[in-house]
């Protein structure tokens, strides 16, 4: 059961949003119609019971502190859900789609996050605004923290050791493909993947659970490939061989897509090292209805089979 302190005042977090949107306390008072010494109080108020500092002084403005900032987007939603509920009963269509924003690793490949994003937007007949952000999966998490994102989508689960309170979702895995041009293609596919050995690769930076697990397969197969080029961005990686520097993995589960829009030809595959895709939220079981239809589509649309290729 609540306590009377856990409820919030709902007239001192509609001040604060009204604040948070204008950055001046005299422009937040007039939209109130009220007086900036009562605004300012009862902003004061609500700083009280929420135990954190909203505001910084930032010149002549306000700017939110990250408590803010957090604080700002429950309001967002709380005053947005308010005036959906009014447009409901007032018999009107509230148009107001269903926002998911998700961090996307920038080790993901794009086609794999295509096709995991693509299917929930579409079978959601436009209800769903998808926004996208690609970072490295350490700055994802600190944003995932201050619930500046509803998911992640990466390839290696969350560290038990880091700070972030968040859980890990195992969407689907696949084993991986060798590909390059038709050149390259001819001259390695036979005696793979011994033919590895001296050939010209182009593979993910080494901070990647992808490039680890490709390591460890050279040593266990005996063959020292020419790592010509290390890529952050997967997409970048792919372009690099379709112009021809070298062989490159990609997961086997959109090799047909990886072949066809890059233009390169399947070597062969290697079943030992897996690929995985996991969904990081912050809560154990998934709520939120988009996030809910992400990971439903990749598991029973994507991941379902390898769908690869074969090397020919």
């Amino acid at each position: 059961m609540l306590n009377a302190v856990d409820w919030l005042n709902y007239h001192h977090l509609l001040y604060f949003w009204f604040l948070a949107r204008e950055g001046s306390l005299a422009r937040a008072a007039g939209e109130l119609r009220l007086a900036q010494s009562t605004v300012s109080k009862q902003i004061h108020q609500l700083e009280g019971v929420l135990g954190h500092a909203l505001f910084a002084r930032s010149g002549r403005r306000l700017a939110l502190t990250e408590s803010g900032r957090v604080v700002f987007r429950y309001a967002d939603e709380i005053f947005g859900l308010g005036r959906e509920l009014v447009a409901t009963l007032r018999d009107r269509p509230a148009g107001r789609p269903l926002r998911v924003t998700v961090g996307v690793a920038d080790v993901v490949p794009k086609l794999v996050a295509e096709r995991v994003l693509a299917p929930a937007l579409r079978s959601a007949e436009g209800a769903i605004r998808l926004v996208c952000r690609e970072d490295k999966p350490d700055r994802l998490l600190a944003e995932l923290a201050l619930h500046e994102l509803d998911v992640i989508l990466t390839d290696a689960p969350a560290s038990p050791h880091v700070s972030v309170r968040a859980f890990n979702h195992l969407l689907g895995e696949s084993d991986v493909t060798f590909f390059a041009g038709a050149e390259l293609a001819a001259r390695y596919r036979r005696g793979f993947p011994r033919s590895l050995d001296g050939a010209p690769v182009l593979l993910p930076t080494e901070n990647t659970a992808l490039r680890r697990s490709l390591a460890q397969w050279f040593e266990a197969r005996g063959v020292s490939p020419n790592v010509v080029g290390e890529f952050e961005d997967s997409a970048l990686l792919k372009v690099f061989g379709l112009r021809g520097a070298g062989l490159f993995p990609a997961p086997s589960v959109i090799a047909r897509e990886v072949a066809a829009q890059y233009r390169v030809k399947p070597i062969g595959r290697v079943p030992e090292v897996r690929e995985r895709l996991y969904a990081v939220t912050v809560e154990r079981r998934l709520k939120h209805p988009a996030v809910v239809a992400i990971c439903d589509a990749a598991r029973t649309l994507v991941y379902r089979d390898d769908g690869a290729a074969p090397a020919r």
